[in-house]
């Protein structure tokens, strides 16, 4: 492991727990982790060591809130397994192609998607907040196939790729493609989320660019936020996220251009 700070790594554990409540509640935990990496990580490292370390902590987090998900909302369990071995498929080729890329590549990167989300977020402000529908219908064929489509393949790849917003956009298009309501998209949302991020960290684990160690040792903390987030989504509903995410994203964002551009 290279050499870090301890306050550094306290405070990329403490990013790994707030990223594992968002995510669990809302999506989009590593808008918060991925950027914490990259800048707490030794600038000399290939941006692709943020990356699939990223993905090492976030499989953890993700699988204990998809468990206690499981436990307490009815999920399609093979429409979510469907579009999850695509995902599969399509996060491994997004993090074959994120090799290549480079600090200076994704932070600019990384910035416009924190810029949209938050200009979503703000924009829709019912998100996240409406109550959880009836019992949805099954999804067709044809809704099926789109969600294989674009969850899986589409989002799989970017989440390799790059990955920030994964869970919120999953979120999305599990509402919009196979109408279901937030919470049950919430649910499948985190079992396709751990195949994303199972195929993505088999390739960054064959590449080489896992930082195993300070994985593990965030990977403990994003467990417990992932589980606690979950808890605190089934409870209250996740309208109150909102502020908070809205704050941790303008935070990044400012963050991430001073080191762009001025530091």
């Amino acid at each position: 492991m290279p050499d870090i700070s301890l306050t550094t790594v306290v405070v990329l554990c403490l990013a790994a727990l707030a990223a594992g409540w968002v995510d669990a509640v809302v999506g989009g935990g590593g808008l918060l982790m991925l950027p914490t990496l990259l800048l707490g990580l030794p600038q000399n490292l290939p941006a692709a060591y943020a990356l699939g370390t990223n993905k090492a902590v976030a499989i953890v987090g993700t699988t204990g809130a998809a468990v206690t998900y499981a436990r307490r909302v009815p999920v399609d369990v093979r429409t979510a397994v469907r579009i999850g071995l695509a995902a599969v498929a399509g996060s491994m080729a997004g993090a074959f192609f994120a090799a290549g890329i480079g600090n200076d590549v994704l932070r600019p990167v990384i910035m416009v998607v924190l810029l949209g989300v938050g200009a979503f977020v703000i924009l829709r402000p019912g998100f996240g907040t409406a109550p959880a529908a009836a019992a949805p219908g099954v999804a067709g064929p044809k809704r099926i196939a789109a969600a294989i489509l674009i969850a899986g393949l589409g989002i799989g790849f970017y989440d390799g790729l790059f990955g920030p917003g994964t869970g919120t956009f999953l979120v999305l298009a599990l509402t919009a493609v196979l109408h279901l309501d937030l919470v049950r998209a919430s649910a499948t949302a985190k079992i396709v989320n751990v195949c994303t991020n199972a195929g993505a960290l088999a390739m960054f684990a064959h590449q080489g660019t896992v930082l195993w160690q300070l994985a593990g040792l965030m990977a403990v903390f994003n467990l417990a936020g992932g589980v606690i987030g979950a808890r605190t989504a089934l409870r209250k509903g996740s309208g109150f996220v909102r502020v908070v995410l809205l704050t941790v994203v303008v935070a990044l964002v400012a963050k991430l251009a001073y080191e762009q551009w001025l530091a």
